[in-house]
């Protein structure tokens, strides 16, 4: 059974920084591509970084290039997000994502076949 659980959000101020965490479980994790998505109340989840596969290029939106770094730990079988400098409209809930349907694009949603269930990000000004 494919399992991803993230954990590591929180409430911190403008500035501050928080690392996620992405547990998998139930596949062969350096085999997949990987994705971190958020969504905001009222708008679409958007895709703020991804792997691909293992060992492979890792992207981000230009919305948070330079502030957020997503990295693997194959054996430990975990996915992280680093955030530095987090701004106030970096408040969302955060999901991490599985999957390689590559007719799709690496921020489109229907690349990816496995979802967590989110962690919530706040940040105040």
């Amino acid at each position: 059974q494919v399992q991803l659980a993230e954990s590591g959000g929180g409430s911190v101020q403008a500035g501050g920084s928080l690392r996620l965490s992405c547990a998998a479980s139930g596949f062969t994790f350096s085999h997949y591509c990987m994705g971190w998505f958020r969504q905001a109340p009222g708008k679409e989840r958007e895709g703020v970084a991804s792997l691909y596969t293992n060992g492979g290029t890792t992207s981000y939106a230009d919305s948070v290039k330079g502030r957020f770094t997503m990295s693997k730990d194959n054996i430990k079988k975990i996915l992280y997000l680093q955030m530095n400098s987090l701004k106030p409209e970096d408040t969302a809930m955060y999901y991490c994502a599985a999957g390689c349907n590559f007719e799709y694009g690496v921020y489109d949603v229907r690349r990816y076949t496995y979802w967590g269930q989110g962690t919530q990000v706040t940040v105040s000004s």
